[in-house]
């Protein structure tokens, strides 16, 4: 009976040991840019003292949903903390792609509303205690690829950027020179959301300005390749790809550790 006790006193141990290595808390921050309400998300594991390396996550289209808390909370448990971008604004949730697509439009037209946007959740993102304000980077996936790249190119103090299957093109190819930090592209080879011109245009933009780039086809990969809500039908454009997710992952993480050289994990 002792022995039993014993047995499940450690086993008990064990789990609060394990809980308290890893306690990812999210945070609802609200904030502004200029008179817009907005509400994002800061995410982090509490285990973690000290400052870390920040990262800003825009999210896909669809703006603020599980998914993006998800992806979020996978970086925070690499020990980094993160900030979900609220690029809509409070309350502006699409429920569907045609909404979605409605409101990504706004901001593909005007690309001055989409980098005041990502500064403002960058601001906050800086903002926090937790962060090592040095040591900053941003993230983004399909629409928020597309904002994280316009962040870059505004002249962000950012220590690198990161896309998965996310829009490349940009009105204003020549802000290129005012990348600071080095450059991730994670792509489906056959994304028929991202034209080849696009594909070039940028790789083209990059080269001029002198850039530290990288760009990684996925074979077999469209759009939304990262996501399991998008099926596994390529016909649509839109599938998840397990192969190109799990490479694409690695990939991200070998890119901050890179750009985070010194930040202890």
């Amino acid at each position: 009976m002792k022995s039993g006790k014993l047995l499940l006193m450690s086993a008990f141990l064990s789990l609060s040991l394990g809980m308290s290595q890893a306690a990812i808390k999210m945070e609802i921050v609200a904030y502004k840019q200029d008179t817009a309400s907005l509400e994002g998300i800061l995410v982090y594991d509490s285990a973690i003292k000290g400052k870390k390396p920040g990262i800003l996550l825009a999210p896909d289209w669809m703006g603020i949903t599980d998914i993006a808390r998800q992806q979020a909370e996978k970086t925070a448990k690499l020990g980094y903390v993160v900030f979900v971008a609220d690029i809509y604004g409070k309350n502006v949730r699409p429920k569907n792609p045609g909404e979605a697509g409605k409101q990504a439009g706004i901001y593909k037209q005007n690309r001055d509303l989409m980098r005041a946007r990502a500064h403002a959740a960058l601001s906050q993102l800086l903002s926090s205690s937790r962060v090592d304000t040095s040591n900053i980077a941003a993230m983004g996936y399909c629409f928020g690829g597309g904002v994280v790249l316009e962040l870059a190119r505004s002249g962000a103090n950012l220590k690198g950027a990161a896309s998965f299957h996310g829009s490349l093109d940009t009105p204003h190819p020549e802000d290129a020179k005012n990348i600071k930090g080095r450059i991730l592209i994670m792509h489906g080879a056959d994304d028929p959301y991202v034209s080849s011109a696009d594909v070039q245009g940028f790789m083209t933009e990059m080269k001029q300005a002198g850039v530290d780039w990288n760009f990684i086809y996925y074979s077999g990969a469209v759009h939304a390749f990262t996501i399991p809500a998008a099926g596994n039908d390529n016909s649509k454009g839109a599938a998840y790809n397990a192969n190109a997710d799990k490479r694409s992952w690695s990939a991200y993480k070998e890119f901050l550790t890179e750009i985070f050289p010194t930040a202890s994990k």
